[in-house]
């Protein structure tokens, strides 16, 4: 009689331990990383790497996707003595830059696994790799060059849930923008750009984020994105 009855309460308290923690439909935080130039005066992904932050605002819809909303600051910097490609005009006099950069984007997100602490959603992990991809603009300043531009943010990264409202990320991406200019030097090797992105400037940004999560969902909604 004693086992029907324990194996019953156990059926029953299951369910509602395994989702014991809320789900959230906000974070918000901010991360620290490396930024690089790739373009005509950079000829490796990792040369020139400068420290650069940003501020993160990402709204979930379920487990597996979220928008996330982006704010960075960092620099870009390149020397035409970074590249093995003969410049006749940079033989006596290196071209050098150390430009301010600014990027907004708005990327989404998809996790490969659901997302969360277990305890929020059925199979949940605290451990998901992810992918990226979005629409972002890029505002370049230096040596009396001011560019302004639009971009291509594609990216991976991993997340682990270190608590329940804590969220920490490392994520690598390319910005592929729409200009040939943020190095200050347009189309150097004469070579007239023909596509979209062809010809063009970009930089990676390497980053390890924190973010804090916001606005819990009432916990009969919990099912609502199964």
């Amino acid at each position: 009689m004693n086992n029907p009855l324990l194996a019953l309460l156990l059926a029953t308290a299951l369910p509602t331990s395994a989702q014991s923690d809320y789900e959230y439909r906000m974070e918000i935080g901010a991360g620290v990383g490396l930024v690089a130039y790739e373009g005509d005066f950079n000829g490796n992904i990792t040369h020139g790497m400068q420290p650069m932050a940003s501020a993160v605002l990402r709204r979930t819809f379920n487990p597996y996707m979220a928008l996330r909303f982006a704010a960075a600051y960092g620099k870009l910097k390149g020397s035409s003595k970074n590249v093995k490609t003969y410049m006749p005009e940079y033989v006596d006099t290196p071209y050098e830059f150390a430009n301010s950069l600014v990027d907004v984007s708005a990327t989404y997100e998809y996790n490969f696994w659901p997302y969360g602490t277990g305890h929020d959603y059925r199979g949940a992990q605290r451990l998901t790799p992810f992918i990226f991809a979005g629409l972002g603009a890029t505002y370049a300043s230096g040596s009396g060059n001011n560019v302004f531009t639009a971009n291509v943010p594609l990216g991976v990264g991993v997340k682990y849930k270190v608590a329940t409202r804590l969220n920490l990320g490392i994520e690598w991406a390319m910005h592929f923008s729409m200009n040939d200019n943020l190095d200050g030097v347009k189309d150097p090797y004469g070579i007239q750009s023909t596509g979209m992105f062809k010809n063009t400037d970009c930089y990676s940004m390497l980053q390890l984020t924190l973010t804090y999560s916001l606005m819990p969902k009432c916990r009969p909604c919990h099912n609502d994105d199964d």
